[in-house]
């Protein structure tokens, strides 16, 4: 998304431009796929950062202005509400942020007073700087908020949205995510990320870049700290004055021809997922399930990080696309309802065939069972018999569809905020440029072409 937005913004100011994309589907990260005809969506539980239309300087106007997109061709449609569920606890938020206030208030009376002391810091923090300090989030919250349920239950959905780093996260990228989630909200467009693409794609080929799909790059040749030219795995070599990767930050690297990079690295990321994805014959409203998202943890305390396990399912994602307000009384034909948990990459990646499909089999179940303990119909069991169609995929498939190391979804923990590499006429963006979310990666994109390739 990130170089889709990019290239569009380029294109607009007549620059040439060569968009290169490995796959033989648009999206990256966001992407969907088909199995016998039923279309599934990758990566989009919600798009963030939604606004009402008037809202000024927030990031989702910010791209529709400079990528020059209308509202309408997005088809957003907001949450009913979402949830943050703990043993014993739940806070609910939506799309006014009162909403998740009155929540806390209710819930922990005695934080009240912390929690604006917590949103003071979040309103002074300039997030529009590239090279603001690394400041761990967990400190800066902790000086605000006493109760660590509080602190955990704000992290969780925080983290599971686009943390690239175990049990803590850079206080800047703490306050991005918060804006996203909390102060702006989440929206969907009726056909899922396939709008996304559709209007980007519609949009880049009316700029004139030319997009050259399952063509990536083998090779970063370079010649006296500049890229010199580009190796394409087709065998032919190109050249460029500058080349905006968002690859990854680590994966590119590993591309440079005058680095030798070594793995285990600590620029790639241990963070990775399964998520799991049960069709139904209803709709979940009739399951007694009104949430769109909900962010579980059912520990004392919430861990994010790579587990000892092949999956941690005591915490995670349920989301159910159905449960969007969509306008004109549209609904989606099937009911979805979608589990996201923590996952070990290296543990995937070392079973053999047959293992790989039985543990697949194994954690399906339980990783709903787990879920379900947050949903009204307690057992799993309820779900499956509403089931006629299934899928799930692992860190495995993560790394094999979008070239990931490690299956890293949130990338490196280790932000190239400026996007500036060794080389200077290489730069990134997307996720490793420290940009997060579809929102995010495409405010990277422009960003990063806007600082260095139209600064003139």
């Amino acid at each position: 998304m990130s170089g889709m937005a990019a290239a569009i913004r380029l294109a607009h100011f007549g620059k040439e431009v060569c968009l290169l994309e490995r796959h033989n589907v648009i999206g990256g990260l966001n992407s969907f796929y088909s199995i016998a005809g039923r279309k599934y969506d990758v990566g989009l539980h919600a798009l963030t950062n939604y606004v009402e239309a008037g809202a000024k300087g927030t990031p989702l106007v910010k791209i529709l202005r400079q990528l020059r997109i209308s509202r309408d061709e997005l088809d957003l449609n907001p949450q009913r509400f979402s949830k943050i569920a703990f043993p014993g606890i739940n806070l609910k938020f939506g799309n006014n942020f009162q909403f998740l206030e009155s929540e806390i208030d209710r819930e922990f009376p005695d934080q009240a007073d912390g929690f604006q002391k917590l949103l003071l810091r979040i309103y002074e923090w300039n997030d529009n700087e590239f090279d603001y300090p690394d400041v761990s989030a967990r400190e800066i919250v902790a000086q605000c908020l006493s109760n660590p349920t509080l602190v955990d239950m704000l992290f969780c959905p925080l983290m599971f949205y686009g943390n690239a780093r175990e049990n803590d996260m850079e206080f800047g990228q703490f306050v991005i995510l918060f804006k996203s989630l909390f102060f702006e909200g989440f929206a969907r467009p009726f056909e899922g990320i396939r709008t996304m693409l559709r209007t980007v794609r519609k949009k880049l080929k009316k700029s004139g870049a030319e997009h050259c799909m399952k063509l990536g790059v083998k090779k970063i040749h370079v010649d006296s700290s500049r890229v010199e030219s580009l190796e394409l795995e087709n065998g032919r070599t190109i050249s460029a004055d500058i080349v905006l990767s968002c690859a990854g930050w680590p994966e590119t690297l590993k591309l440079c021809a005058d680095i030798k990079f070594e793995e285990p690295d600590e620029n790639i990321g241990r963070l990775s997922f399964t998520e799991t994805i049960n069709v139904l014959n209803c709709q979940p409203l009739e399951l007694g399930i009104e949430d769109t998202i909900i962010f579980f943890n059912d520990s004392e305390r919430f861990t994010f990080a790579r587990p000892k396990n092949l999956v941690d399912a005591k915490s995670g994602v349920i989301c159910m696309p159905n449960n969007y307000l969509y306008s004109d009384g549209r609904q989606l034909d099937e009911g979805f309802v979608r589990f996201t948990a923590q996952a070990n990459f290296e543990k995937w990646n070392s079973l053999d065939d047959d293992s790989y499909q039985s543990e697949k089999n194994q954690w399906f179940d339980c990783i709903g069972e787990s879920a379900c303990k947050f949903l009204p119909v307690y057992s799993f069991s309820e779900i499956q018999k509403r089931t006629i169609a299934t899928d799930m995929f692992t860190p495995k498939t993560v790394k094999k569809f979008t070239g990931r190391l490690d299956g890293a979804v949130y990338g490196s923990p280790l932000k190239t905020k400026a996007g500036k590499t060794h080389l200077e006429n290489l730069y990134i963006c997307g996720t490793d440029q420290g940009f997060l979310g579809i929102i995010g990666a495409m405010l990277s994109g422009i960003t990063i072409a806007n600082r260095y390739v139209l600064r003139d």
